[in-house]
Parts: C-alpha cells; sequence; structure tokens
C-alpha cells in the first residue's frame, strides 16, 4: 500500500507512470498535492486513492466538489495533519516523499517514526533535519532508499552490508551536469532569465530544482544528504562535472577500484529501484544504446572558472562543519532567494549573496527536536527575505 506525497509534482508523476505499468503490484492509499486540482482529479479516476490531501483548502474544496459530481469515491482533505495522517497510517507500507522543500519535513519525520520504507525524494528531509531525521528512522524501525538519481547510483554502487561500507569505501564521487551555465561567462549570469535557469539540457524537472542546478546549489544538498545517508565524512565526498547525466554517481573503493551505475537521464529508473527494492522492475526508461551513445567527458570543478560560476557548492562542506542546523539555514535562505529570483525581484547571482549573508547573520543553536527545526528555518526564511527586501529591483 503506497502514499504518494507530492503526486502532482515531476517525482509524483513519473512515480505513477511506473506504478501504472504493474498492475496488481501497487496500490494507492493516498495521493496528496497543493493546487493542481485537474491532475489530482486525473489521478483519482487513473488510480482510485481512499484519500487525496490538498495542501489548500480552496483547493481541496473545489476538488471536493469535482469528486463528488464524478461520482468518485474519494475522501478529499487539506491540511498539515491530514499529511501527517496518510504518511504514518497503519496500511500504508510505502511513502514515496516527493514534497518540494522544507514542507516536506514533517510527513516525512512522520513515516519514519512509523517504521514505513521511505522513498525519499525530498533531500531537504536530510538537509535540514540531519541528526534529527536519522534517529526518527532508527528509532521507527524502517528503511530510508534515497529516490535522487545520484544518491540511488551510490546506493546501488554500495556494499549490501551497511557495516563494511567504511572500511571498504575511499570516497564517494557526486557526478553534476553543470547544468545550462556551465560554459557560460561567468560575468554574463547577472542577465540570466529564470526560463534559461529552467531550462535544463539533460532533466525534465520543477522549477526550484531546476534553478538550484544552475547555480549548483543542488549538488551542495545533495553533499550534505550524501554525509547523512552513508554516515560519510565530508572530506570523503567529492564532486565532479558529467556533462552527458549517463554515470549517476560512483564509489571508489580502498583498492582504488571504483563501481559506477549508469543509465539514461530518467527519474522512472531510481524510482522503480526504490519501489521494488531488493528486486528490480521495469521503470519505462529507455535502455542505454551502446552503439550510439556520445562519448563520456568529465570535468573537475576548478576547470573553466567553475568556482567563480558555482560558488554555492562549496557551502556544503562549510555548513556540515558549522554547528548542527547551518545546513537548515542553508536549505531556508536557498528556498527565498530562487523563489524570490523567478519572481523577478532578484538577479541571479543575487541568489548566493543572500544565502551567503544569512549564514554569516545567524548562529544557530543545536536543534533537538522538529519543532526547533522549524523554528530554525522560519528565522532563515524571515532573514533571507529581509535581505530580498534590501536589494534595488532587477
Amino acid at each position: 500500500m503506497l502514499t504518494v506525497l507530492g503526486s502532482t509534482g515531476s517525482i509524483g508523476v513519473n512515480t505513477l507512470d511506473v506504478v501504472q505499468r504493474h498492475p496488481g503490484r501497487f496500490q494507492i492509499f493516498a495521493l496528496t498535492g497543493a493546487s493542481q486540482v485537474d491532475l489530482m482529479l486525473r489521478q483519482c479516476f487513473q488510480f482510485k486513492p481512499r484519500i487525496v490531501v490538498m495542501a489548500h483548502k480552496e483547493a481541496a474544496l473545489l476538488l471536493k466538489d469535482k469528486v463528488k459530481s464524478e461520482g468518485l469515491s474519494v475522501d478529499v482533505q487539506s491540511g498539515d495533519q491530514a499529511l501527517l495522517d496518510v504518511s504514518s497510517n497503519p496500511e500504508v507500507d510505502v511513502v514515496m516523499a516527493a514534497i518540494v522543500g522544507a514542507a516536506g519535513l514533517a510527513p516525512c519525520l512522520a513515516a519514519a517514526r512509523a517504521g514505513k520504507r521511505l522513498l525519499l525524494a525530498n533531500k531537504e528531509a536530510l538537509v535540514v533535519g540531519g541528526g534529527v531525521f536519522l534517529a526518527a528512522v532508527r528509532a521507527g524501525g524502517g528503511s530510508l532508499l534515497p529516490i535522487d538519481s545520484e544518491h540511488s547510483a551510490i546506493f546501488q554502487s554500495l556494499p549490501e552490508d551497511p557495516k563494511t561500507w567504511d572500511a571498504r569505501v575511499e570516497k564517494i564521487i557526486l557526478t553534476a551536469s553543470g547544468g545550462p551555465f556551465r560554459k557560460r561567462d561567468h560575468k554574463t549570469l547577472k542577465d540570466v532569465t529564470p526560463e534559461e535557469a529552467c531550462s535544463h539540457p539533460n532533466w525534465v524537472m520543477g522549477r526550484k530544482i531546476s534553478v538550484d542546478s544552475a547555480t549548483m546549489m543542488n549538488k551542495a544538498l545533495e553533499v550534505i544528504e550524501a554525509r547523512y545517508l552513508f554516515d560519510i565524512a565530508p572530506e570523503r565526498i567529492e564532486v565532479v562535472i558529467h556533462p552527458q547525466s549517463v554515470i549517476h554517481s560512483m564509489v571508489q573503493f580502498r583498492d582504488a577500484s571504483v563501481v559506477a551505475q549508469m543509465g539514461t537521464p530518467d527519474m522512472r529508473g531510481p524510482i522503480a529501484y526504490g519501489l521494488s527494492w531488493p528486486e528490480r522492475i521495469t521503470s519505462g526508461a529507455q535502455a542505454l544504446d551502446f552503439r550510439v551513445m556520445s562519448p563520456m567527458t568529465f570535468e573537475s570543478m576548478d576547470q573553466h572558472g567553475h568556482p567563480e560560476r558555482f560558488p554555492g557548492l562549496r557551502l556544503a562542506w562549510d555548513a556540515l562543519r558549522g554547528p548542527a542546523g547551518t545546513t537548515a539555514i542553508l536549505n531556508a535562505a536557498n528556498e527565498v532567494a530562487v523563489a524570490s529570483f523567478l519572481a523577478r525581484r532578484i538577479r541571479f547571482d543575487q541568489i548566493h549573496w543572500v544565502v551567503m549573508s544569512c549564514l554569516e547573520q545567524l548562529n544557530p543553536s543545536p536543534p533537538g527536536e522538529l519543532d526547533d527545526l522549524l523554528a530554525l528555518d522560519r528565522q532563515a526564511r524571515f532573514v533571507s527575505e529581509s535581505l530580498v527586501q534590501r536589494l534595488p529591483l532587477p
């Protein structure tokens, strides 16, 4: 029995695409979304969930009317508590966590505490939650499987027994496409438009994560996520530019051998792996054709001025060296800055300034529970918004 948190987003839509390829294998308990009523209605027709939760009350009321007029037997709810309930319901075995941003943290924690198999596509749960989130996973006795293509690749490349990882693994190598501005003169980044930033060369993604890919902040967040997921020291995590996005990430072992996971850039691959683990099922992704595949290339992060083009990447290691809670500040500041850029309130090159300035202003106390994390998140958002307001309109 499956709950899909964020079913109307790109990960959620791809999850349901995999599900529909295996009729009878998966049953949908609940779907959740924000405001896309018509898409959610279509998902209700196709997948017959018992419960639907909409984040916005107005969207829930509209959907409830549509569901009733179509004669569908679906319980439409709204609000934070409803999200927690469908994440922790005793009938649910698997939760796909695909709500973007810190908003997905509370339902992720609820699923973890309830011992679910948690398919984590929301990297912020670990970036914001850190040790608090991992403690909930351990206490609940469930399992945590990464859905990000990079972390899924690492998970697939590591030895089966986590107890052997530290002795056998030298380092983790995260690959990055470099986004749409990999070769662009960094001096012209101030002129980047939201439309340009959202045009990823390889992946089809939502607007927020597309901008994160363009700034390389997504890779900074993935470094933090990898540190917690695989319990590895930050200095043993490396990032390399791989523009073709065929190798999704690699593990280098103590004997200098490297195991890499390859595949077409299609999120249905890691989604299918998470849904079926330890088995493997068809995903709908196209198989690699080595006869026609383009040459694979790699670049170090300091090549072609990448540090100037992607200044936010180094913040991952800086934040991990800071006091507990620093990564939560980093995430909140970035969310505010990206939203402000997409709303054309700040320039593309000012995203990093907002994040850096917020980190400099706040010195967090170690968070002990969810309320501490949420309070820190709110504080960082308030400071970041004040910083945005100080900047001149672009």
